[in-house]
Parts: C-alpha cells; structure tokens; sequence
C-alpha cells in the first residue's frame, strides 16, 4: 500500500470553495480501482491550509497521477493548481502490511 499525506496551502479568498473546488477530482479518485482511502482535513491552525490523506493499492498510485482527472485537476491553470498560494508539500510512504503498526509516524510539518 503507498500512504500519501499532501499539505494545500490555498489561497485566503478561495479556502472557503476549496471543498467544491476539489469536488470532481476526489470522487473520481475515490471511485478509481485500487483506492483504499481519500479524504481532506482542514487545518485547525490554519483555515487556508487544507490536508489530503490518501491511501493506495502499491499498483494503483501510478494510475491514479496518469489519469485524466489529475492530470486536468493539476494542470497549469486547472482549478486546483489556480486556487493554490504555493506548491503542495507531499509526504508518501509504503506500507508492507495491513495494521496500523505497520504504518509507523508521519511528521507532517
């Protein structure tokens, strides 16, 4: 399994929309063979800073950034890329295993 943590610093008149604005992107990853976990946090210290947990099959997590809706959602002007203040900071690990244990700590700083 490939676990991928992805901090969004978006843009202060845009962190209200950012849900619909990442809308059509999430379901169609969560819909994608071989997902195993897709979901967004918001910051508790920082409401224009969002947080995408996602969790992949080991083959899957290359299909999933060659697809079409990533690689729309994450084009030069597309509507994530326009909506975000700096570059995502990304943190992604394999996991050999199926319990929590396995995954070990994240530092997402």
């Amino acid at each position: 399994m490939i676990f991928i943590v992805v901090k969004f610093q978006v843009k202060p008149e845009k962190a209200e929309e950012w849900p619909q604005i990442t809308k059509e992107f999430t379901e169609a990853t969560r819909a994608e063979p071989g997902n195993k976990w897709f979901d967004w946090s918001r910051s508790l210290d920082d409401p224009n800073e969002y947080v995408l947990v996602e969790a992949f099959d080991d083959d899957a997590a290359e299909a999933h950034v060659k697809s079409d809706h990533f690689q729309k959602a994450t084009a030069d002007g597309g509507p994530m890329n326009s909506a975000l203040a700096s570059t995502p900071r990304i943190i992604s690990r394999q996991i050999d295993g199926d319990g929590w244990d396995e995954m070990g700590e994240l530092q997402v700083g």
